[in-house]
């Protein structure tokens, strides 16, 4: 991976241990070895919602690092098979790009905020934020970074897709339409009912993080991932 693998302490990241009889000082290798147990029973074949939740009803860990768990620890052939559809970001020049929209700002917020950023088992980062806050519109600096280092790349065109059911998600893709002429960027971002069927069935490069999307096309980008190198900060790791 093109940024560091160095393990970030996780006991600034899980919050507090009141309830799990697990000290502060040992929270982190509590999740280091659930991950582990749960690496282990997934390359046996276990089903992986069931071996989450048994390791970390082991180590006692709360909401929060369960769900930390869901997101970086992935089956290997699962995680091999994504690795080898994803692409660097340079690869998509002339090419076009379909963005999962929320997905992607969502996770680039992260990295530009300093949220906790993981760089999970399948070459992809994500961050933890989308279940533990309702999402407002982002900054107007997010946005840019985003547009910005898709300039830089040269993609043929770029089609952003937003959730219809999100409030004001209307307004955001009427921004970033606005701005991709600035950006000397070619494309559309409009909402839609079925964002994930459509980026499923788009027969492009698709933009996003989501494993259930990144398994059922051909190519993808990690855009956050990207912005993550190009700042010279660090993913966290398990």
């Amino acid at each position: 991976m093109p940024w560091s693998k160095k393990r970030i302490p996780l006991s600034n990241i899980v919050g507090s241990s009141h309830r799990s009889g697990i000290a502060m000082t040992d929270r982190e290798t509590a999740m280091i070895l659930a991950a582990e147990d749960i690496r282990h029973l997934l390359s046996r074949g276990y089903p992986r919602t069931g071996v989450v939740r048994f390791a970390s009803d082991h180590y006692r860990l709360e909401t929060r690092d369960r769900y930390v768990l869901m997101r970086v620890v992935v089956e290997p052939k699962v995680a091999a098979l994504r690795i080898s559809k994803k692409i660097p970001c340079a690869d998509i020049k002339d090419k076009e790009i379909m963005i999962d929209g929320y997905n992607v700002i969502i996770a680039t917020e992260s990295v530009i905020l300093g949220e906790p950023i993981f760089l999970c088992d399948d070459g992809f980062i994500r961050d933890i934020r989308g279940v533990f806050r309702n999402y407002k519109n982002p900054v107007e600096s997010v946005c840019r970074q985003v547009l910005e280092i898709l300039s830089e790349c040269e993609p043929d065109s770029v089609t952003f897709l937003f959730d219809a059911q999100i409030s004001k998600s209307g307004m955001l893709a009427r921004y970033i339409r606005g701005l991709l002429p600035k950006y000397s960027l070619s494309g559309d971002a409009r909402t839609s009912k079925h964002v994930d069927f459509d980026l499923k069935h788009c027969g492009m490069i698709v933009a996003t993080g989501d494993g259930n999307i990144i398994d059922e096309v051909r190519s993808v980008v990690d855009i956050p991932g990207c912005i993550l190198e190009k700042l010279g900060k660090k993913a966290c790791t398990i």
